[in-house]
């Protein structure tokens, strides 16, 4: 089955593909050998004690709130976006 890359770079996968994956929402994409290859990924949400891990390892790399928000403010710049 024939798909398209969209100007956003976005490809659409033919229904009749996707009828083979229900339920699926997320993809790990990879190339091999010059193939794209998909596979399908289970997503669960952390608990709540992997939570407190990431955060104590966050706060003990001394990055804070105010660190995170000026960062994702410098991605969604417009300098950033030229950098990539």
């Amino acid at each position: 089955m024939l798909c398209k890359r969209t100007y956003k770079n976005q490809i659409t996968i033919p229904k009749k593909v996707m009828e083979k994956f229900d339920g699926v929402e997320y993809f790990e994409a990879s190339v091999v050998d010059g193939v794209i290859v998909l596979m399908p990924v289970e997503v669960k949400p952390l608990n709540g004690k992997s939570l407190e891990r990431i955060r104590a390892k966050i706060s003990g790399l001394g990055i804070s709130a105010d660190d995170i928000t000026r960062a994702v403010a410098w991605s969604r710049s417009r300098k950033a976006r030229n950098l990539g």
